[in-house]
């Protein structure tokens, strides 16, 4: 009943007249099997701060935080995942509220916050390389635990330092997944949008 409630307010954020997306086929299955990286940006968030007055109450430093859409795909994602039977292991996500703020709305239980992974206190602010970047790309190149899923959720400042050819025009909340090859090196096998995850359930 939650996730009618919450598809059918993605319905009304999305706009009622916007086309069913297709999800890759048969990517929920191989998912299913473990093995992948599956890089985030983080659901949909304004780009300046709230007034202190409309911040969330854990939102104690007043940072940028998800707005309606945002919470709404977040949970929607979650909800779809595990109906999927999606397995996921390892979960590591940036310290900047709005990450944090994703992975708890989509259930995806306590992350490992990951400074690497943060905006480095620069919000959307170009990334040009350095430590963050190397680690980045290595966690990606890193084979899961048997069965399971690496998550990773971060900026797009931080996708496209590491991956420029693989993130151009990345949304909010798009999901790049990747495939290591088990030698350092990991293939892009899909590109999903936060709206196509409860598609794959039709």
């Amino acid at each position: 009943m939650q996730l009618l409630r919450n598809l059918g307010m993605l319905a009304l954020l999305l706009g009622l007249g916007a086309p069913a997306l297709a999800a890759p086929p048969g990517l929920a299955g191989q998912l299913r099997q473990g093995g992948y990286v599956l890089l985030m940006r983080h659901a949909s968030s304004p780009a300046n701060p709230p007034d202190k007055a409309l911040a969330d109450p854990d939102n104690s430093a007043d940072e940028r935080q998800l707005d309606d859409k945002g919470r709404v795909t977040a949970q929607a994602m979650g909800e779809a995942l595990r109906r999927l039977r999606i397995p996921l292991g390892p979960v590591f996500c940036s310290p900047a509220y709005r990450a944090r703020q994703t992975v708890k709305l989509a259930g995806f239980g306590a992350p490992a916050l990951a400074p690497e992974l943060g905006d480095q206190g620069q919000s959307m602010m170009r990334i040009t390389g350095g430590g963050p970047v190397i680690w980045l790309k290595n966690k990606v190149a890193e084979t899961p635990p048997p069965g399971r899923n690496t998550l990773l959720v971060t900026h797009m400042p931080n996708i496209t330092a590491a991956f420029p050819d693989s993130a151009a025009g990345l949304k909010d909340g798009e999901t790049l997944v990747f495939k290591p090859d088990g030698h350092g090196h990991a293939d892009l096998v899909a590109r999903v949008a936060i709206e196509e995850w409860p598609q794959m359930m039709k």
